[in-house]
């Protein structure tokens, strides 16, 4: 319902409140024509949205839904001079609707939160000026500047020296993030510090914004099998009710006499008003809504109200490693030395590796604090390392191979990661240690699925030494490594048939995540550092690549799930038990008012507690 819309509702409610109230307060002065056609002039008034709806439900097929229900019923109720109750259904009805629009506006709001994330314009620098441009009509490789306080309307890469930017909206987490000159900044951020300067890396429909609002408006297009109940169950739940009011209108008056028949009509109008399905039929996919909405705000993006309903159930989590349970950045963990300074050796080993393109040798100049040394004659050995002259003494750096070719002793290190020996003039001066580190809650994660008894395994394409490591410092239950994509599909199958009924998760972040990340009952992506095709193969998407965000869905998610059960059995228990009461007479039309409209007010109250799930 839209804003437009919701204010002609509240205009014609209002409207008729107020009329209905005056009639009945000028009932008794005036006679029985004028009254019936003041109600009936408010009737239609409350009712013509429903009575065209139910016209052109009944046109395509569709007659027995709840606008021909409550049609039946209040003009059921007119014709037996019921006027009162006629009008109450329709008019309470519609409070009902207008309660489902503002819970549907609510539960809304978290999502179309990410529409104001969306740049209207883009600062375009041209030749020394700038120019406000259309997102959509930036090309990738164009400088744009981003002022205090705006958003990145586009993915890019930082041209400026440093960046503090605000990515709370993305991630769910508040806490300021600080991106230095060459790194890439998502659409969404918002600058927090001086004007930027950055260069397009993405068009307007590639950019992390883009994506995620179609991540979430394709969400609720697929049907959890609750949904799904729900609609098969009003397909032939109506259908039967309204042969059953027929039948509670008819056929007592064979034994009873025809001069029943306005009891029994008016029990059956009062089964019908009782037996609409609104309820259920509104408060369930609301529901969905509302928690994935909730979800979307906490950087949790679920592709569809099925996965809600799959992640109550899962018996285990299969994690890629780099990336996932580790950061995927290399970094020097440890420097190893003999009778040397840490930082001189660091500062040699640089000194070489500046010359180099191999990330375990970036990440080692990045972390040299000091000058660079002049070395000579650097020669890259491929497969083995570097070679190069330091004040005319040789100096040698790589790994375990290239200082047996050399006969240097080296010592053992038991330490996760690569390590990268360092020799002069054929003697051992110490090692470093480069490694993907764990990330800070990978443990945490691991130990809340262990709580929760839930299996936990990790395959990768990791050496056996650094994949043992990591899984006995985590706890998990089993992981395989050296795994091309394949095996990591065949591995999770065997995991799944192991499972089965309950679901497996994988969780990755690279392309050669894709193919299982699709084959897992849910798939999940780290959407932060995630390639674009794991993305668009994942069931779920997690925005700041945190895996603890994977305990958090299955535990909201069973929130979310045990909201729609209290709907579908409070709705089905109390609609069941009007229906026999209002069979057998013991009920009135305002009860039944009560059975339809207020259950299906506190359905929807109730559907939106997932909002804050």
């Amino acid at each position: 319902m839209d804003i437009k819309t919701r204010k002609r509702l509240n205009k014609i409610i209002l409207t008729a409140i107020l009329l209905f109230l005056t009639a009945i307060f000028l009932e008794d002065n005036l006679n029985d024509t004028v009254i019936f056609i003041i109600y009936l002039v408010i009737y239609f008034l409350i009712s013509n949205d429903i009575i065209q709806k139910a016209f052109q439900n009944i046109l395509v097929g569709e007659v027995f839904d709840e606008n021909f229900l409550m049609l039946i019923a209040s003009i059921g109720a007119f014709f037996i001079g019921e006027y009162h109750e006629g009008i109450a259904v329709i008019l309470l009805y519609q409070i009902g609707e207008l309660f489902e629009g503002i819970a549907v506006k609510r539960s809304k709001k978290s999502i179309n939160n990410l529409l104001d994330l969306q740049s209207n314009t883009v600062h375009m620098l041209e030749k020394n000026t700038v120019i406000d441009v259309d997102p959509k009509d930036v090309q990738l490789g164009k400088n744009i500047s981003v002022r205090q306080g705006e958003r990145v309307p586009l993915d890019s890469k930082l041209m400026s020296s440093e960046a503090t930017v605000d990515m709370s909206a993305l991630t769910g987490e508040s806490i300021p993030v600080t991106i230095k000159q060459g790194e890439n900044i998502p659409s969404g951020a918002v600058n927090l510090g001086d004007n930027l300067t950055l260069l397009t890396t993405a068009k307007y429909e590639d950019s992390t914004i883009t994506k995620m609002m179609n991540l979430v408006e394709e969400a609720t297009s697929k049907k959890a099998s609750s949904e799904q109940f729900i609609t098969k169950f009003a397909k032939y739940y109506t259908p039967g009710v309204v042969l059953f009011a027929v039948l509670v209108a008819v056929v007592p008056l064979f034994f009873t006499g025809v001069d029943t028949w306005q009891t029994w009509l008016y029990r059956a109008l009062t089964f019908l008003v009782i037996s609409c399905p609104c309820a259920l039929v509104i408060s369930v996919p609301l529901s969905f809504f509302a928690g994935i909405g909730g979800l979307a705000k906490k950087g949790i993006l679920v592709k569809g109200n099925e996965y809600l309903e799959k992640l109550t159930n899962v018996g285990a989590v299969v994690f890629d490693k780099t990336g996932t349970l580790t950061t995927g950045k290399f970094e020097v963990t440890n420097v190893l030395t003999t009778n040397i300074d840490k930082k001189e050796l660091l500062q040699l080993v640089a000194s070489v590796e500046q010359y180099s393109t191999h990330p375990i040798a970036k990440s080692i100049v990045k972390a040299n604090g000091l000058e660079v040394l002049t070395v000579e004659e650097i020669e890259e050995i491929s497969g083995y390392g570097m070679k190069a002259l330091y004040e005319g003494k040789e100096v040698l750096i790589g790994n375990e191979k290239l200082m047996k070719t050399k006969d240097i002793k080296i010592p053992t290190v038991d330490e996760i990661g690569t390590i990268i020996y360092v020799a002069m003039e054929n003697k051992y001066l110490g090692a470093i240690v480069v490694s993907d580190p764990i990330k800070e809650n990978s443990a945490e994660t691991l130990n809340n699925l262990h709580k929760m008894n839930i299996k936990s395994y990790m395959v990768t394409g990791d050496v056996d030494k650094v994949a043992k490591k990591v899984s006995a410092k985590l706890g998990l239950d089993g992981y395989s490594s050296q795994m091309l994509p394949t095996d990591k599909v065949a591995r999770v199958e065997e995991i799944i048939k192991e499972e089965t009924p309950k679901n497996t998760i994988f969780a990755g972040d690279g392309l050669n995540d894709a193919p299982v990340i699709a084959r897992a009952d849910i798939g999940f992506a780290m959407g932060g550092v995630g390639s674009d095709i794991a993305i668009e193969a994942a069931d779920v998407v997690i925005m700041d690549d945190e895996p603890k965000k994977i305990v958090e869905s299955i535990k909201s998610a069973k929130s979310i799930m045990n909201i729609v059960k209290e709907n579908i059995i409070f709705a089905l228990v109390i609609k069941f038990s009007f229906l026999l009461l209002a069979a057998i007479g013991l009920t009135t039309m305002e009860w039944a008012i009560f059975a339809d409209v207020g259950v299906t007010v506190i359905a929807i109250l109730n559907a939106m507690r997932a909002l804050k799930i």
